[in-house]
């Protein structure tokens, strides 16, 4: 085959999967997500510095395959931390979102723990911008956060108190009742509530196990079990169904290729089932929600200096449970310090953070294949986390 009849080949094969993508893209219904961008997170050359821009929540829809930003509000949050710093009530109507950090009051390159959590309402037509309507202060380093199904119940990570905070929620009321410590080298980083509200998950990293929480109403507290999935368990998240969760262990961020661990919530008490080398540092763990794929941000050194032998490009990497093992499906390569991914209620749109880009990535998912669509949305501060609202 001559040179010209294969490069015409090549180019109707990618005409062709482009134009496929575009249909599957077009022919899902709108979806709208929330996403908080961390205004002071930079990175120069793989060392942290600290912007100028400020901290927001956005409001994104993806109709058509593509992406638009409908409002955007000034909310503190922060990048440190799993990217879990969001969380959507079950009515749709109210969002809690994290601080870790805020800037120094003395010193504004530099950056201090943060306690804060912000009470957002939501305009469930769409039509107006979110509003701040209340804030609590839990603990420092406020990191990770989950409501239950019920909507009643909150839980929050504080990961330089080494604690969780618990909240109640009643309509926009959110107050703190209750703080359970693990001691300060603890190190909890997000915190996530079982389907039927009766237990909760939560990952440490300070000392590497996820604790078991029992959960009786609005009265939470640590079982005697502790599960040891790897080292420095970080970001997870739970299947739908209850039955599984899948954590990232972020290892210490030297080159090494890190982990994620399947969790078993079916038996009793749960268990590590299987483990599966990712790459370096899994930034990020998110199920779809039919719970067939699970997403990872594979950060792959891609925040390391250019000059690093353990610099790369970052990976957005798929995964599905079959006989109670973790099997690689699809993978897409780009971008740098991914973060937070959220789908669309089908599972087949993923919408993946690009911290240092400070830009939003549209991936398909197609038959299990990953495509990436091309589509990017500029934000002026540091993606770290975002959920799908409606």
């Amino acid at each position: 085959m001559n040179s010209n009849l294969r490069l015409a080949r090549s180019l109707l094969t990618a005409g062709l999967i482009a134009t496929l993508v575009g249909c599957a893209s077009s022919s899902r219904p709108p979806s709208t997500f929330l996403s908080v961008q961390d205004g002071r997170a930079q990175l120069v050359n793989g060392a942290a510095a600290v912007g100028t821009a400020a901290d927001t929540l956005a409001v994104i829809s993806v109709a058509g395959g593509k992406m638009a930003l409908l409002h955007e509000i000034l909310v503190p949050t922060s990048l440190v931390g799993p990217p879990s710093s969001i969380a959507v009530s079950p009515d749709r109507k109210l969002a809690l979102v994290s601080a870790a950090t805020k800037l120094d009051p003395a010193d504004s390159k530099k950056v201090v723990p943060f306690d804060l959590v912000s009470v957002i309402a939501l305009d469930s037509t769409g039509n107006a911008a979110p509003r701040v309507v209340g804030s609590v202060h839990t603990g420092a380093g406020a990191s990770g956060i989950s409501i239950n199904r019920a909507g009643t119940l909150a839980l929050v990570a504080n990961r330089v108190e080494g604690s969780v905070s618990v909240l109640t929620i009643d309509g926009q009321k959110v107050q703190v009742i209750n703080k359970i410590s693990f001691g300060a080298s603890s190190g909890p980083s997000h915190v996530a509530i079982t389907p039927d509200g009766r237990r909760a998950l939560v990952s440490r990293d300070g000392d590497h196990r996820i604790t078991v929480l029992d959960i009786n109403g609005r009265d939470v507290t640590a079982s005697k079990r502790d599960i040891y999935a790897g080292l420095r368990p970080y970001s997870f998240d739970i299947a739908p169904n209850g039955e599984f969760a899948v954590v990232g262990n972020v290892g210490i961020g030297q080159g090494d290729s890190d982990t994620i661990s399947l969790i078993d919530l079916k038996t009793n008490p749960p268990r590590v089932i299987d483990t599966t080398t990712v790459g370096q540092t899994p930034e990020g763990v998110m199920i779809s929600p039919d719970g067939r794929h699970i997403g990872v941000t594979v950060v792959n050194g891609s925040n390391k200096a250019a000059e690093s032998p353990f610099y790369g490009l970052a990976n957005f990497v798929l995964y599905r449970v079959e006989a109670g093992k973790l099997q690689r499906v699809s993978e897409v390569g780009g971008g740098h310090w991914l973060q937070g991914q959220a789908y669309s209620p089908d599972g087949g749109t993923v919408l993946v953070q690009d911290a240092m880009n400070r830009e939003i990535r549209l991936y398909q998912i197609n038959s299990s294949r990953l495509e990436d669509t091309g589509q990017r949305l500029k934000l002026n501060g540091a993606p770290s986390a975002m959920r799908y609202w409606k």
